[in-house]
């Protein structure tokens, strides 16, 4: 597959670190990230036409994964 862009290493370059430590020792932020990055996966695959959905559809995707986003960015900035 080619790149997937929005991955959470570019989203938050400087966190990737912090990211690792939280997904091993905090398992809320871990299913956070988790369902982040499934939520990515499947924005891609709309986008490149892999798997095409309405566009409604991958509207609706792309918000929950800015939330996702949001609540991740939420954690991080506190750690």
């Amino acid at each position: 597959m080619s790149h997937t862009p929005h991955e959470l290493a570019e989203e938050f370059p400087d966190k990737v670190e912090l990211m690792s430590q939280l997904k091993q020792t905090d398992a809320h932020f871990a299913r956070l990230a988790d369902e982040y990055h499934e939520l990515n996966r499947m924005v891609h695959r709309a986008e490149t036409n892999v798997e095409p959905m309405e566009d409604l559809a991958e509207g609706e995707l792309r918000k929950k994964r800015a939330a996702l986003k949001d609540q991740i960015w939420s954690i991080l900035s506190k750690a």
